[in-house]
């Protein structure tokens, strides 16, 4: 039994790069991430799959929507556990700003040990990823899943994936509207597409 894992990140937000929008509630595609959604779900079309799971977030729910319009399929699931990292206070904060919290530079040097403001670690992001995918597997067994989340819960699945630690995500790209792909067997889980960015 094969389970193969669609992992798409969401399309662009207005100033995605320019600050940190974490779970900031509203924000959404700008028109840039919209048509970057609508070649992502011309992209999907061509493939098969049952189901289309995403984040909570607006910008994955509308990106999802997007994949689900282009293939036909009637519901989009959301699921938490592949929610964007919870970033607490940071969330909404410019880089620039960030970058005079050294709380801010002890995350990104010492990922595997730090936690942000909210109190959550890479390694709780890793066990909820982990349990989402093994909760996917059980329900739909051999057939391909959409999920759509973001870049650091998609790195941390593929690390998951590779044997990796998951804080080594960071030397991943995955950019907005991108597909990368993992397949898993009785043999386990390994990595089939990094990172397919759709232009």
């Amino acid at each position: 039994m094969t389970t193969t894992f669609f992992l798409v990140r969401h399309a662009a937000h207005d100033n995605v790069g320019g600050y940190l929008a974490g779970r900031k509630p509203g924000v959404r595609l700008g028109a840039d991430g919209h048509a970057q959604a609508v070649r992502l779900g011309k992209r999907m079309s061509r493939e098969t799959f049952s189901a289309i799971i995403a984040s909570p977030r607006e910008r994955t729910q509308e990106t999802a929507q997007a994949i689900a319009r282009a293939a036909g399929i009637d519901t989009v699931e959301t699921d938490a556990r592949l929610d964007e990292i919870d970033f607490g206070a940071w969330s909404g904060k410019t880089f620039d700003e960030l970058n005079l919290d050294p709380r801010w530079a002890r995350w990104n040097a010492e990922r595997g040990s730090a936690r942000t403001p909210a109190g959550e670690g890479i390694a709780d992001v890793a066990r909820r990823v982990e349990e989402c995918l093994a909760e996917v597997r059980a329900r739909f067994g051999e057939a391909s899943v959409v999920l759509v989340s973001h870049a650091d819960v998609i790195k941390t699945a593929v690390c998951l994936s590779l044997g990796l630690k998951p804080e080594q995500g960071m030397l991943m790209e995955v950019s907005p509207a991108s597909v990368t792909v993992l397949v898993q067997g009785d043999w386990g889980r390994k990595l089939w597409q990094l990172n397919e960015t759709i232009h």
